[in-house]
C-alpha cells in the first residue's frame, strides 16, 4: 500500500478469536489513516473508512465482539427506530461485526488516540507532520496532562476565546488538549521505571495505554481490549 509509517495499533479481543490492527499513515499524519485487521498476525485485510452512519449504528450495539468479520447483529433487537429506517431505504437491518470494529477503532482513535505537545507541527498549508525538532517533553511537563493532545479534529480549541488563544503556538497548539477532558479524571498518569517513564491509562476505554520516555522522541500507544466503552466511569469517580 506504499504507506510511508505503519503502526500496530493494538488488538480487540472477542469471544472466539482477537482482531489485530495496523495503521498505515501518509506524508499528511492528520489525514484519514488506513486501517488493517488480521485474526493471525499473517493475512491482513483494509478496513474502508468510518461513516457518520456506522458509527450511529455501532454506537448501539452493545456486548463483546464475537471474533468474526462475518457475524451479523440484528438491529431489531437493538434499535427498532434505526431498523425501520434501513428496512425503508431497501438495506438490510443488521451491522456486521467487520462495521463494528471499524467505527471501535475510529471511536477509540478520536476519543483516547493522543501524542505529546509539540511532537507535529501544522504547516502554513494546513498539513501536520512530524516535528524533526522535538526532543521529548521535560519531567516536569510530562507529568501535566495539559502537555497532551488528541490527535484528531479540535473541538475546544475553536470554543477558546482570544485572549486565550494569544499564548498558543499555531504551529504546535492546533490540538485540544487532555486537561479539558469529559468526565474530569478520565486519565491516570503513573511514573514507571523510577521515573524515566510517563505512562498515562484511558479510564474511558479501558486497554488503551499510552507511554512517553521524557526528553526522547519515544512516545506511542497501543490498546489491548474487549473494544466496550467504560459507561459506568461517571459513578467510579
Amino acid at each position: 500500500y506504499r504507506f510511508e509509517r505503519l503502526w500496530f495499533w493494538g488488538c480487540i479481543q472477542g469471544v472466539r478469536g482477537a482482531y489485530y490492527i495496523a495503521e498505515g499513515l501518509g506524508p499528511d499524519r492528520a489525514a484519514p489513516r488506513s486501517r488493517l485487521y488480521s485474526l493471525n498476525c499473517l493475512d491482513w485485510s483494509l478496513l474502508t473508512p468510518a461513516t457518520k452512519e456506522m458509527l450511529a449504528l455501532a454506537e448501539q450495539v452493545k456486548g463483546r465482539f464475537q471474533g468474526d468479520p462475518s457475524f451479523e447483529y440484528s438491529l431489531a433487537e437493538i434499535n427498532a427506530e434505526a431498523a425501520a429506517r434501513l428496512i425503508e431505504s431497501g438495506k438490510e437491518p443488521v451491522i456486521k461485526e467487520e462495521a463494528r470494529l471499524i467505527a471501535t477503532i475510529e471511536q477509540i482513535d478520536r476519543a483516547v488516540g493522543i501524542v505529546p505537545r509539540g511532537a507535529f507541527v501544522k504547516t502554513p498549508l494546513g498539513s501536520v507532520h512530524e516535528n524533526r525538532h522535538f526532543e521529548g517533553l521535560s519531567l516536569v511537563e510530562a507529568k501535566k496532562l495539559s502537555s497532551y493532545f488528541h490527535f484528531t479534529e479540535p473541538v475546544n480549541l475553536k470554543n477558546k476565546t482570544l485572549l486565550e488563544k494569544a499564548d498558543l503556538d499555531p504551529s504546535t497548539d492546533f490540538l485540544d488538549s487532555l486537561e479539558h477532558d469529559i468526565p474530569r479524571g478520565s486519565w491516570s498518569i503513573q511514573l514507571e521505571k523510577g521515573g524515566t517513564v510517563v505512562v498515562l491509562r484511558s479510564l474511558l476505554w479501558l486497554g488503551l495505554t499510552f507511554y512517553h520516555v521524557p526528553m526522547t522522541k519515544q512516545f506511542g500507544y497501543v490498546y489491548f481490549g474487549t473494544g466496550e466503552k467504560n459507561l459506568d466511569l461517571p459513578f467510579m469517580l
